[in-house]
């Protein structure tokens, strides 16, 4: 596949890393010196020049392009790009945007602006802040299976009872399967022998029912649910984070220090309790009794006032914080110094649109710890090399850091064991190494 990005930042790069070495890569950008530095840094061919230009886009290849990827950081100049590429190539255009109004216009509109997918880059943050405060102590939750399955990613500490055992001890979950361990900078397939150390960030697949058992078990001071939610800040995200949360029963309290921003918010979100006041005031989280919120949600406009926020919220006890970073080098220091979970805005936008680039038998994808490993899920075929054999036979086919974590099977979840039978159209969820993707991919 001729996958041409318009866009070098953030999002732009992690979709030529990602891509460089299964897709031949074209990337344009403006600025001379970034599109000087994509040359020593990818293995791409880099165009510096306008991508809202037609001879700009056709020097990067266009005519010969199967996917157009428009991720810079402005909504308009992306719209333009797909509108442009499409007048001369028949490519799948993809637009990064951040303002849901677009989406809502796109979506009302078969094939608008010329864009065959839209990205909603504040949406998707919202969605994924939403889906990890329903299982409490994970740092990473992706639905599967329509909703069949899910993966989640724990960290365990030394009180927990893993600590010392092996993955055949303990696993005494019928649906749910132990998949992967991120110890350090090590990962580690899961295998029977496998035996769990503190600090280990384990990643499961199963049932929503297995894995939310498994979290309250093994994870100490894990709570059923987070039903008293706090977002601090109206940003975008923020806003869309308290939607979220109400479209599924949720009564969400915000902080917004701004008058017109919190009277606009409070007009918005009839089921959100907005406050207008300084989060960073300790006598108002006091007064307001923020200590006694199951999670805090840090969506200001600035990495650094999110990290303030949520290390004041964790010193007036809050049990579980999570914040929004723009800047991805902050990643881990937010989580080193007590932040729960640091989302990245442009990591799922990237995560989103990679998916396309994949066969298309690939149904979702997730990637884990800066895609080290990613979690996919993919439909078999009848000509999959895996059709009508057991897993335990099949094993041989796959690398050895693949684990097959979930099946769905004409809407039933059938949990993987060395004697289950792969069948043509069973969704297979997998656990795989990112350096053995493509070898993965001629397989199934």
């Amino acid at each position: 596949m001729y996958v041409l990005i318009v866009g070098a930042g953030q999002v732009g790069k992690m979709i030529a890393s990602n891509l460089e070495d299964s897709h031949d890569v074209a990337v344009v950008d403006r600025d001379s010196e970034t599109a000087e530095d994509l040359t020593y840094e990818y293995d791409v061919l880099s165009v510096e020049g306008d991508g809202t230009e037609l001879e700009t886009l056709r020097e990067a290849g266009l005519e010969k392009a199967d996917l157009v990827v428009a991720s810079t950081d402005s909504d308009e100049t992306n719209i333009v790009v797909c509108g442009t590429a499409k007048t001369a190539s028949d490519a799948f255009t993809i637009a990064r945007v951040r303002r849901r109004t677009l989406l809502n216009t796109w979506e009302g509109t078969q094939g608008a602006f010329g864009v065959d997918f839209m990205v909603c880059t504040d949406l998707l943050v919202a969605q994924t802040i939403f889906r990890i405060s329903g299982f409490p102590r994970a740092q990473d939750v992706e639905t599967f299976a329509g909703g069949l399955v899910r993966m989640a990613e724990f960290e365990i500490g030394p009180q927990s009872p893993l600590v010392g055992e092996r993955v055949e001890d303990v696993d005494e979950y019928d649906s749910m399967t132990f998949a992967g361990v991120f110890r350090g900078d090590e990962m580690i397939v899961a295998r029977g022998d496998t035996v769990f150390c503190a600090d280990d960030r384990i990643v499961v697949i199963g049932s929503p029912t297995s894995v939310k058992e498994f979290a309250m078990a093994n994870v100490p001071e894990t709570t059923s649910s987070a039903e008293d939610v706090v977002v601090v800040g109206g940003s975008e995200i923020g806003y869309q984070a308290a939607r979220e949360f109400e479209a599924h029963g949720f009564e969400p309290r915000l902080i917004e220090r701004d008058h017109d921003r919190a009277r606009e918010l409070a007009e918005a979100l009839p089921k959100t309790f907005v406050m207008e006041s300084d989060a960073t005031d300790t006598e108002f989280l006091d007064r307001e009794h923020i200590d006694e919120a199951d999670i805090v949600i840090a969506a200001l406009e600035s990495d650094e006032k999110n990290l303030l926020v949520s290390l004041l919220a964790r010193r007036v006890g809050v049990d579980r914080t999570v914040a929004i970073i723009e800047n991805t080098e902050y990643t881990d220091l937010f989580e080193t110094v007590g932040v729960d979970v640091a989302i990245n805005p442009r990591e799922e936008t990237a995560e989103e649109i990679v998916r396309f680039t994949r066969t298309n038998q690939t149904e979702k994808i997730a990637m884990l710890e800066h895609d080290r490993a990613e979690v996919i899920e993919v439909e078999l075929g009848p000509d999959s090399a895996l059709t009508g054999r057991r897993i335990a036979d099949s094993a041989a086919d796959l690398p050895d850091c693949v684990v097959i974590g979930a099946i769905s099977r004409r809407g039933d979840l059938v949990t993987p064991r060395g004697t289950t039978v792969l069948e043509a159209g069973d969704h297979v969820v997998l656990f795989v190494d990112a350096a053995v993707l493509d070898e993965v991919s001629t397989v199934l």
